[in-house]
């Protein structure tokens, strides 16, 4: 297995004197970035989340003066839920790691979650979708930070819905998160009084459309909903234009689409795509200070909103560290629930009892070449969702956690 850990600095220069920090065991509060540090979701996660959770640890450290000493690691999970496995399994026994955030790909963020209850350790969530995180497969060492399925049905798939599109047919990528996407903007959209004509399951990932993109056409669907992210959505809209999916009168739902993509799709393809995230580089002065020092660490690159949403779990995370006094794992999520969540990127907001963090979210549209006046300015705010219905209701999800 090949593996790439990168060892972080940020650590505070006053050593551990008082009982409180003695609580911290090994003295260091390890952190582990675990994500597609190579493939299709590299430039949505990738080497940028670990710069976003340095990030983090200087700005706490500097604003704190906190004396905690805390490190950062990396390494790719490959999208495999094996390596990921294998990797937490090491890092939480023998490498002492007490937090893992990120991790796309649900299929992974599902099994990290559960070693994370197994091993009383802590898991952030930035990067999986599937809203099972703090439904069914909820647990009390797990904190489903971003965004999820339940926010991306509810928001692009409702509003393309209302505006007209009532017939839809799913290209869907077959794995956990596919399948949770797939199912939750079904629901809104036959609870809207749409209907789904059909759907297809695509290889993850998958290189080639074209089969899949023909049913879709012969489906005559107004609207062909693209339960896929990262290079498999960029994939399938590129080709749709190659198929005339649009100039044939059919339109493209990108129902996880990142900064990312678009900027690798051009404006003159992704003009127009209705998207629903809950961070944008440009939406005020707070949130283009920290994407302007960002960019300067990122080889000029704007962040996602994964990256975004790291650096706000890893704040959150060692202010819980501090105010619980301890690495526990159970503990220290408890106090992250207990506590307010505030930062400049999402404002103020609350972690649920289900662990779901609850904050506003947005629809976006991509901008015309016309309107765009340059490079990384690709979106307009078509309305903000509340934080308060931003997300499933508390009581729906299946939570055990849930009293």
């Amino acid at each position: 297995m090949k593996r790439k850990l990168l060892a972080a600095a940020a650590m505070a220069a006053c050593a551990f004197g008082t009982s409180a920090q003695a609580q911290i065991s090994d003295g260091i509060i390890k952190i582990g970035v675990l994500n597609d540090m190579s493939g299709l979701y590299s430039d949505i996660g990738g080497p940028g989340s670990v710069v976003a959770a340095r990030m983090a640890v200087e700005d706490y450290l500097k604003a704190t003066n906190s004396s905690l000493k805390v490190e950062v690691v990396s390494a790719d999970h490959q999208n495999k839920p094996d390596v990921g496995s294998n990797i937490a399994r090491q890092w939480y026994d023998t490498d002492k790691v007490d937090m893992i955030v990120d991790v796309p790909t649900s299929s992974v963020g599902l099994a990290i979650a559960q070693i994370t209850k197994d091993k009383n350790k802590v898991h952030v969530n930035t990067g999986s979708a599937t809203a099972d995180l703090s439904g069914k497969s909820c647990n009390a060492n797990t904190v489903h930070w971003l965004y999820d399925t339940w926010m991306l049905a509810n928001g692009t798939g409702k509003a393309i819905v209302k505006n007209g599109g009532n017939s839809w047919f799913f290209l869907t990528a077959d794995y956990a998160f596919g399948h949770a996407l797939e199912r939750d903007t079904e629901a809104v959209v036959t609870k809207n009084g749409g209907r789904v004509v059909g759907k297809v399951r695509t290889p993850f990932p998958s290189q080639d459309f074209s089969s899949f993109l023909l049913q879709a056409q012969a489906s005559r669907a107004k609207i062909i909903g693209l339960a896929n992210a990262g290079g498999d959505t960029i994939n399938s809209i590129k080709q749709a234009a190659e198929f005339g999916v649009v100039k044939g009168g059919q339109n493209l739902a990108g129902l996880l689409v990142f900064l990312p993509d678009v900027h690798a799709l051009g404006l003159d393809k992704a003009q127009g795509l209705l998207l629903t995230e809950t961070f944008y580089w440009d939406l005020n002065d707070q949130t283009r200070e920290w994407s302007r020092r960002f960019q300067a660490r990122h080889g000029g690159k704007m962040p996602s909103s994964d990256h975004a949403g790291v650096y706000s779990g890893v704040l959150h995370y060692l202010k819980a560290v501090d105010a619980a006094k301890t690495d526990d794992g159970l503990k220290v999520v408890a106090k992250m629930k207990e506590l307010p969540t505030d930062d400049p990127l999402f404002g103020k907001g609350v972690v649920r009892q289900d662990g779901r963090k609850i904050h506003p979210a947005y629809l976006f549209e991509v901008k015309k070449p016309s309107e765009s006046k340059g490079t990384w300015d690709y979106y307009k705010v078509v309305s903000t969702i509340p934080a308060n219905e931003a997300f499933r209701p508390l009581n729906e999800g299946g939570c055990s956690l849930v009293q």
